[in-house]
Order: structure tokens, then C-alpha cells, then sequence
């Protein structure tokens, strides 16, 4: 019997999310023989020699509820909503020199509800313009603002870029695939997408070991690979990460990007001792996250706010 414990603080959820079972069935469909057969599937070493990129830009976002709305419209209709502030920046890395700084930062708010043609909330200095999402369910609402964080985090991305740059984006690539040399990173596991003969090649990784790319088709399609970060030992997915790219690559060239995602994530792994998240939560996707939070402002005071607007 092995008994494993999940590094990561439990506020955080856990590394590998199993809320489902491990052994749920996934609709995701699968092809493993991008790089090698399924059958010779096994760990993939980076190349000898092989460097990472001089300048590494990488993008997060975070949001936050500031309150949660219901508007009564003309009609005496009552439509929920949630008053949301969201912001999203660029870590840039240069690796030869040894510096990371943060390049760019924006922030936006907005009145998340079903409700057309609504006037922005004023709330002292602050405003919150109205979005207009399809329903007015939680999930409709939350993921009205994902969008527009996702939005905003795919425009400070373009500012930033540069010939030979290597753009890591926190999350799934989806609606930001076609960025050019861009790596979606996910560092949370919600299901295991491989059979279990190749799961068991993800789980026996060694650090900065990766696994061959595979096509990874959910309600869109992306390459994607298995990498593990540095650390100590732990549970068979503690380290694991995923790494994705456009599907409109070629297979040569997915492989090209994989290789050096093997010879940079594991640069900017962080220590379980700086983060609870760790080695997972790069080390500046923290320090990028702790600064946007502080740009959010004072959750209880824009509750408070909002509470004498709508008095």
C-alpha cells in the first residue's frame, strides 16, 4: 500500500482534480501517434544542446465577483448579474541577462447580465459598463467574464511580441490558438485523457521529461504533451503539467515547441516553501497574479459601494 499527499495547499483544491473519479470516461478524442506509435510510446528527453529561447513572455489573468446584481427592468422583470473585475498582464523573461519583469498590466470591470441596453454602474471613480451574456445562470455569468479576461489577456499579448519570443499563456490556448509560438500551460487535471497504458508513461516522467505529442480533441482540437516539473517526489501526478499548441501547426513543428517547453518550464518551477501550488504555479505566473489582485482594489469597499449605488 503507498499512501501519497498532495503537496499543494488544500485551499487550492488539488493538483489533480478526480472529482469525477480518475476513472470517469472522457469524450475527449485521442490521437497518440503525432510523434511515436501508442505502442512506443515512452519519455521524451529534450535534444542535446538544445536552449531556451532568449526572451519568454508570460501571460495570466485573474477576476473576481465583486458583488453579486439583480436589475428589475421597465417590465418589472428581474434578471440577475454580477458586478465582475478582471485584469490580465505580461511577464516578460529574458533569459540571458537573468531579469523578469512585468511588461504590461490592464484592467476592466463590467455589470455581467441578460439585461440589454443596460447603462454602466457608477460606483464613486470606479464604473462598471454593462455585458450582455445569453442567461443569466451562475455558469452563463461566470463564464461571461472568463471571456472577457481572456479577451483583455490576448491584447496585452500582442503588444508585447517579438521575433524568436516564446508566448506561455496560463490555461487552455482555445479562442487564443491563433497566436504565433504560444504554449497553452495547465497545471490542474480534471480528467485523464489517455488510456492507461500511456498513463502510466505521464506518471513514470522523471523531472524535465516529457511525453510524446498527441492530438487532444475535446469541443475543439490542440496538440498537447505531458511534461513534469522538477521537485521533490510525490504522487504519481505531482508535477504534472500540460502543455498545448495551435492544431493548425504542423506535427513537426508541434514537436519543435514541445521540445522547448521541456528545456524552459522547468526554469521557472516554483518551491514548495514560496508556493503552495508548487512546482506547478511558475514562479512568475505568482508574482504576475499577486500584482494584478492589488490592481483589483478593495473587494469590500467596491461591495460597499455598490451597496450605496443601488440605495
Amino acid at each position: 500500500m503507498k499512501l501519497h499527499v498532495d503537496a499543494w495547499d488544500p485551499a487550492y483544491g488539488q493538483s489533480f482534480d478526480a472529482a469525477d473519479g480518475p476513472q470517469a470516461p472522457s469524450t475527449a478524442q485521442i490521437q497518440p501517434d503525432v510523434e511515436l506509435p501508442a505502442a512506443a510510446w515512452r519519455a521524451v528527453d529534450p535534444p542535446a544542446g538544445l536552449d531556451a529561447p532568449g526572451t519568454v513572455l508570460i501571460v495570466d489573468g485573474v477576476q473576481r465577483i465583486d458583488a453579486r446584481v439583480w436589475i428589475t427592468d421597465d417590465a418589472g422583470t428581474t434578471h440577475p448579474g454580477v458586478a465582475a473585475s478582471y485584469a490580465a498582464g505580461v511577464v516578460r523573461c529574458e533569459l540571458g541577462r537573468g531579469v523578469a519583469q512585468v511588461a504590461t498590466t490592464r484592467i476592466e470591470r463590467g455589470l455581467f447580465t441578460p439585461l440589454e441596453e443596460l447603462p454602466p454602474i457608477v460606483a464613486g471613480n470606479i464604473r462598471y459598463p454593462g455585458r450582455r451574456v445569453s442567461r443569466g445562470e451562475p455558469k452563463d455569468l461566470a463564464l461571461g467574464v472568463q471571456r472577457h479576461m481572456r479577451a483583455l489577456e490576448v491584447g496585452v499579448s500582442n503588444e508585447e511580441r517579438a521575433d524568436g519570443d516564446l508566448l506561455i499563456v496560463d490555461g487552455p490556448l482555445q479562442e487564443r490558438a491563433h497566436l504565433p509560438r504560444a504554449l497553452g500551460y495547465i497545471k490542474t487535471h480534471r480528467a485523464e485523457y489517455l488510456p492507461a497504458e500511456l498513463t502510466a508513461v505521464v506518471t513514470s516522467l522523471r523531472g524535465g521529461q516529457r511525453t510524446p505529442v498527441f492530438v487532444l480533441g475535446t469541443s475543439w482540437n490542440r496538440f498537447a504533451w505531458y511534461l513534469r516539473l522538477p521537485g521533490p517526489a510525490g504522487a504519481p501526478w505531482s508535477g504534472i503539467v500540460r502543455a498545448e499548441c495551435s492544431a493548425d501547426l504542423t506535427p513537426s513543428a508541434a514537436i519543435d515547441l514541445a521540445h522547448l517547453s521541456a528545456v524552459t518550464l522547468p526554469r521557472f518551477a516554483s518551491q514548495a516553501y514560496k508556493d503552495p501550488r508548487a512546482p506547478q504555479n511558475l514562479v512568475p505566473i505568482a508574482g504576475l497574479e499577486r500584482k494584478l489582485r492589488a490592481m483589483l482594489g478593495d473587494a469590500r469597499l467596491l461591495h460597499r459601494a455598490l451597496s450605496r449605488v443601488a440605495a
